[in-house]
């Protein structure tokens, strides 16, 4: 290590929390209401100012938020939901949870999303869900996804199983936007550009409520009015007069989230109000006002955070564009595409790959970094690499893009407790450890 780079500790993601947020918890705490109720609520009208939706269900994580859209739309054993091989586990999870099967697709040559032309090829009668992942908080390209699948021979293949996939009339997108809230893709928000999208709120990410997420949905018929001959794929969900279709999205979601009870805590206190019904034998995932309560803080202070991010995402390309001009072409250092003229990421996590290395000299730099106090990670070792997804059959040799992708992959820290210095300090660090290999 260089003699003007004195040592620091820097860890990879740790929670940005301040009195602010400390504050409001204890205020929820004390204010006798911890569980879901009026700061959930509101937590939920925010988000849905901020993506441009009509309605967001706030619940315990994104992975049950994305499980929640399979049951609103009644995906089940026979049906068959696509994904990238290169994402964590809870996007294919979630679809095992329900009995439909997982259908990955390889990455591009080079890119970090799915092939799309490999899926179109893996599309066939029984697809009902296509989920895009945005890798590191950079929007997918949901619009190619949506052209492919209203192609007349993807049209032709579509069987519909319940009353909204009807009337998408097509293949259902639901993004993983697990690592995306605050990215913009053309104009439009995480959130409102796919069909449904799922939030995280977990520690790690920029926005965090410790647990939780968030689902969000844009139909094109969320404003209509459900019709009383509409059969809910059988569902014990009663009909209300005059009810959209993105009021009973959100009233089903409700109720999948806390046991397929027809009246949470908050309105059993009102008066004489106690009973209630249970209408179906339902999951327990709902967001609580405590953590809530971190999130309508953390929403305040999101938008310099996000600031933050981007001038510590533009300190590293600065750095690996300067380390780059003295490697030779088949050892440069790639990071993603952040930011455009069409499109803006959270900035949620700074990958790169060390173009030409094994993933044992990978690792190696990994450990070198860790020497000198830097904590770095890896994102992703695919899924058809761990044991879960080789026991459904998957095996690596059949995503070669995906796995090329892993081999020599490093996540450099990118957090908001960071300062400048401690940036400047990974980056530098970084790039003499690569330059030394040669």
């Amino acid at each position: 290590m260089s003699s003007d780079l004195k040592r620091r500790n820097v860890p990879f993601s740790p929670p940005d929390m301040t009195e602010a947020e400390a504050n409001e918890v204890r205020d929820a705490i004390l204010s006798g209401w911890i569980t879901t109720g009026p700061r959930t609520k509101k937590l939920e009208s925010l988000i849905s100012g901020y993506v441009h939706t009509e309605k967001t269900v706030c619940l315990n994580s994104a992975t049950a938020a994305m499980e929640m859209v399979l049951h609103v739309l009644g995906v089940g054993p026979g049906d068959e939901v696509i994904m990238p091989a290169y994402t964590y586990t809870a996007s294919a999870s979630v679809v095992q949870h329900v009995g439909a099967t997982i259908v990955m697709v390889d990455s591009q040559k080079d890119n970090v999303e799915m092939d799309y032309e490999k899926l179109a090829d893996a599309i066939t009668e029984r697809t009902k869900v296509i989920v895009p992942v945005d890798l590191a908080g950079i929007c997918a390209d949901v619009d190619k996804i949506k052209e492919i699948i209203t192609r007349p021979e993807i049209l032709a293949k579509f069987r519909p199983a319940n009353d909204i996939q009807k009337l998408m009339g097509r293949i259902v997108v639901s993004n993983d936007c697990a690592h995306s809230f605050g990215a913009e893709h053309q104009g439009k928000m995480a959130g409102e550009i796919a069909d449904f999208s799922s939030f995280s709120f977990h520690a790690v990410k920029n926005f965090t409520t410790a647990e939780g997420g968030a689902m969000t949905w844009n139909l094109p018929f969320g404003n209509e009015k459900v019709e009383r001959q509409q059969v809910y794929y059988g569902s014990p969900v009663p009909f209300i007069e005059g009810e959209t279709w993105n009021e009973f999205i959100y009233r089903i979601s409700q109720l999948y989230s806390l046991h397929g009870q027809n009246k949470d805590a908050l309105a059993k206190t009102k008066l004489g109000a106690w009973e209630y019904d249970i209408i179906g034998p339902w999951y327990k995932c709902n967001m609580t006002d405590v953590m809530a309560a971190m999130g309508l803080i953390q929403f305040e202070r999101y938008p310099e955070m996000l600031a933050k991010r981007q001038e510590y995402v533009e300190i590293y390309n600065r750095g690996i564009d300067d380390l780059n001009v003295n490697l030779d072409l088949d050892h440069k250092v790639v990071y993603l595409n952040h930011k455009g003229e069409d499109h803006c990421s959270s900035h949620h996590l700074y990958i790169v790959r060390v173009q030409g290395r094994t993933r044992e000299e990978a690792n190696r730099i990994i450990e070198k970094m860790a020497e000198r106090g830097v904590a770095t990670n890896v994102h992703y070792k695919p899924l058809p690499m761990m044991t879960a997804y080789k026991a459904l059959g998957m095996d690596i040799k059949d995503y070669p893009n995906a796995y090329r992708l892993f081999e020599n992959t490093i996540t450099l820290p990118l957090n908001t407790r960071m300062s400048r210095e401690d940036v400047e300090y990974v980056i530098e660090n970084f790039c003499e450890i690569v330059a030394e290999l040669g």
